[in-house]
């Protein structure tokens, strides 16, 4: 793999934005430590019990200011989905070839880890595991398929954001900063809260707007970076210290209020810093990216991007659950106790070893094979396949795997996004879409 990722740096032209990877690749790595980091197993009573750092230490909050990084995903997205749309119009490919092209990345690798994980649960239920484990378990590994849910849609609308960037410019940016903020105080104000959740399109569209503003260097300089930042900063912390935001910039499940669930302002303040801080250090990561060993492991690391962030909490409950089962005196210490701290290291250390096997047996489902791209799904079958996947998704993410059906499992929100992405054309049933296009 690393021989494979030295050719391609030997290879890459020299109008490549470089800078992009690294921030791509260092986004999700922080997501994955920063969940390694706040898994908190342990024993009450003689009693197996998994909980929250965030709950447990609420000096820990803090910490979710370093660890939270979506925002500089969604930045990052923008540009890259930008340059692929621009790039797809001028070769004189249309809308149903792009969006199948960037929807297969997507959606392809969660379906394995989705059948596996309805394996595991039929498996455990059937051996009598209890409901409150498995549910638990599959929570806490599926919690990141929320992300495609939200992205894929994101993805869907480049067409339409990418023109009202190009007419409007920065007021593209502000109108859903804008939306955000009426949503936020209808929540708070008028105790609408179901309303909040358009702000998972609000408050990423906006982020991935400034991935095209970045894109055209309307938004560059470290100067213009580090005022960004201060803003950002100064916002996030009038936001969570006198306004009626939480600390925490992930949920907490103590918390009656998250920043998350909907997303609410202070991710766009954080946005802002974020996206301030990489502008500022944008000169010198590039220049050093020009190097070849750093490139290199930028490649690497972003060809398996989607499959570490997909199976790295999985491979956190499996090691949990074979601790709890074989090896409890590993996790005999209390959470943000002296000795706890000092064997996150090893934990993290144990958790990155175990997801190797997984990078090496499911990262092939980044790279879809090209038969199947030549003769893509109609883009209507496309959205609404799509469209079905993501709700399934959600649904995944919010509520688990595990239930009371047959096998213990959700049948419903398992299933829909194996059908919805047969309808768009991709993944085992891809041919159903692909027949229907024809029909």
């Amino acid at each position: 793999m690393w021989q494979r990722a030295l050719w391609f740096a030997d290879r890459t032209p020299e109008a490549r934005n470089r800078y992009v990877d690294l921030l791509r690749a260092l986004s999700i790595t922080a997501v994955v430590l920063g969940h390694w980091l706040i898994s908190a197993p342990y024993f009450i009573d003689g009693a197996p019990a998994y909980s929250h750092l965030l709950d447990l230490a609420p000096w820990s909050r803090w910490l979710t200011w370093l660890f939270q990084v979506m925002p500089v995903f969604f930045f990052v997205g923008g540009f890259s989905n930008g340059v692929s749309w621009e790039s797809a119009r001028r070769r004189g490919l249309g809308y149903r070839e792009w969006f199948d092209a960037r929807a297969r990345r997507l959606i392809g690798p969660v379906l394995p880890l989705l059948l596996a994980w309805g394996v595991m649960v039929a498996v455990a239920h059937s051996n009598g595991v209890g409901d409150g484990m498995i549910r638990i378990g599959s929570k806490v590994a599926l919690v990141p398929v929320w992300f495609l849910a939200v992205y894929i849609m994101v993805v869907a609308l480049v067409p339409l954001t990418n023109a009202a960037w190009k007419r409007w410019g920065f007021v593209s940016v502000a109108v859903p900063v804008a939306a955000a903020a009426l949503v936020d105080a209808a929540f708070f104000g008028w105790g609408w809260l179901a309303l909040g959740w358009s702000n998972y399109l609000f408050v990423w569209l906006t982020v991935h707007q400034l991935g095209y503003a970045w894109h055209e260097r309307r938004l560059a300089g470290p100067r213009l970076g580090i005022l960004l930042f201060v803003a950002g900063l100064g916002g996030l912390l009038l936001l969570t210290q006198i306004g009626p935001y939480p600390l925490a910039l992930v949920g907490v499940p103590s918390d009656e209020v998250s920043n998350t669930l909907p997303p609410k302002l202070p991710l766009l303040a954080l946005a802002a810093a974020q996206i301030g801080l990489a502008l500022a250090l944008e000169g010198p990561m590039r220049r050093w990216l020009a190097h070849r060993v750093p490139w290199a492991a930028t490649i690497l690391v972003n060809g398996m991007i989607m499959t570490l962030f997909l199976w790295h909490s999985t491979v956190m409950m499996l090691l949990v659950g074979l601790a709890f089962w074989q090896m409890p005196s590993l996790l005999a210490q209390q959470p943000d106790t002296g000795p706890w701290w000092w064997t996150r290291p090893l934990w993290i250390a144990a958790y990155a070893v175990a997801t190797l096997p997984f990078l090496l047996v499911f990262g092939r489902f980044e790279r879809p094979s090209g038969g199947e791209t030549d003769r893509p799904a109609s883009i209507g079958l496309q959205l609404f396949g799509c469209a079905v996947a993501c709700a399934g998704l959600a649904m995944l993410a919010l509520n688990c795997i595990g239930g009371t059906g047959w096998l213990g499992l959700r049948w419903v929100p398992l299933s829909l996004p194996l059908v919805g992405a047969g309808l768009a054309g991709f993944g085992p049933l891809g041919g159903i879409g692909r027949s229907l296009s024809r029909s």
